[in-house]
């Protein structure tokens, strides 16, 4: 007689069944801690085309109980994420007396200078693209160096980063030349949230040592809390860091980082191994078959394979 199936149990485990469409697994971020001392130091990297990033003063700068301090007025300014870049919505682009760097809020870019360059990232053919010329000639009224970004959807993002963090960089390096100290720059969007906040991640990611896509949305989150990481953007960061990690691996193994370190060009403590050589192992012998070979082919007296007569 046939086991009762209601009673019979199976040694394995089994998911409950889903009709929702497959979806790839989410990816988690840990929310803004209390406090800065569980979040990720940065590191600077001694990258070629921005030596002078070494001289910015990376002490401190997540604000101490960010998280308790933060109010809902506060998504209208701007925050620091760095000493030398901002992060904000299209109304901090607006705002005079931050551009100016004088203003005494958390946000504001007060203390040596104001803001050098404003980088606007928008839709193409959309209300906002209208609102953002605005924004943009206040900005050259005032002798401010203006940038935008126009994308038809925000997964032309992965496209932009490459030429954002280059933007940034070279803004930089041109001020540190010019006066000696660094600029600022500040990167905004409409609401500051969203697009805005992926292009400054991906700069994060780009330009210091050990800060992946996961740490990258934490220090952002941790400045500007409102920032909005969306499983869709989460992916699309993840995928750059893909890109940027494959890169860094190939210009190890090619030579291209000569004169820098791992450390120095953003590999941390790993250091990609070369490729495999073309060339003869030391124990190959004149027919091409090395001791391995020897030992699992030495002692056969037959063909593995026949031709077959046509």
């Amino acid at each position: 007689m046939p086991p009762d199936l209601g009673t019979f149990s199976y040694p394995h485990k089994t998911a409950e069944y889903s009709y929702r469409v497959p979806t790839p697994p989410r990816i988690v971020v840990p929310p803004p801690a209390l406090n800065s001392d569980a979040l990720p130091d940065i590191t600077v990297n001694a990258l070629r085309s921005a030596n002078f990033l070494n001289q910015a003063n990376y002490n401190n700068i997540v604000t101490q109980n960010a998280l308790l301090e933060w109010t809902y007025e506060r998504r209208r300014d701007a925050q620091m994420i760095l000493p030398y870049l901002y992060l904000g919505p299209m109304t901090a682009a607006k705002d005079e007396k931050f551009l100016r760097g004088e203003t005494g809020h958390t946000g504001g870019a007060g203390g040596s200078g104001g803001i050098t360059m404003v980088l606007g990232v928008r839709q193409k053919h959309s209300f906002e693209s209208k609102l953002m010329n605005g924004v943009l000639r206040k900005a050259l009224d005032m002798g401010i160096e203006n940038h935008t970004v126009d994308l038809a959807s925000n997964q032309d993002l992965i496209h932009s980063f490459p030429a954002t963090t280059a933007l940034i960089n070279d803004h930089l390096a041109r001020v540190h030349a010019k006066s000696g100290r660094l600029g600022k720059v500040l990167v905004f969007c409409e609401s500051g949230n969203e697009r805005s906040a992926g292009v400054v991640a991906a700069y994060l990611m780009e330009t210091h040592v050990e800060v992946d896509f996961i740490k990258a949305m934490q220090l952002v989150q941790a400045q500007r809390f409102c920032a909005n990481f969306d499983d869709a953007l989460k992916r699309l960061l993840q995928g750059y860091w893909d890109i940027l990690c494959a890169k860094r691996e190939v210009a190890a193994v090619d030579g291209l980082a000569s004169g820098f370190n791992g450390v120095a060009n953003g590999y941390g403590n790993h250091v990609p191994k070369g490729k495999r050589s073309l060339q003869r192992d030391e124990d190959e012998d004149a027919d091409g078959m090395g001791g391995d070979d020897l030992q699992r082919f030495g002692g056969r007296t037959f063909a593995p394979f026949m031709d077959q007569p046509l």
